[in-house]
């Protein structure tokens, strides 16, 4: 026959009764923690970080800027000295 196991602290929620629907939708809670995911997970992170970082300079460093028109519309104009004439 199966044996209940008493549930140990640090169990968390494997140790309470729950529906397999639950159990499911909310896998994330009984899955035990993988630090190779964990690391490669956090590797693509901050490489989207680094890249939108890197995509805001290069738009600021083309010096456009939005300017609101007489009729209401938006439109980037370029930024320009008073000694550029």
């Amino acid at each position: 026959m199966s044996e209940k196991k008493e549930p140990t602290p640090g169990d968390g929620l494997r140790s309470v009764k729950t529906t397999n629907l639950f159990r499911a939708v909310n896998f994330e809670l009984y899955a035990k923690p993988n630090i190779v995911i964990m690391g490669l997970g956090l590797a693509a992170f901050t490489g989207c970080l680094a890249y939108i970082t890197y995509m805001r300079s290069k738009y600021d460093a083309l010096g456009y800027y939005p300017a609101i028109q007489d009729d209401g519309r938006e439109e980037f104009v370029k930024r320009k000295s008073k000694w550029d004439d």
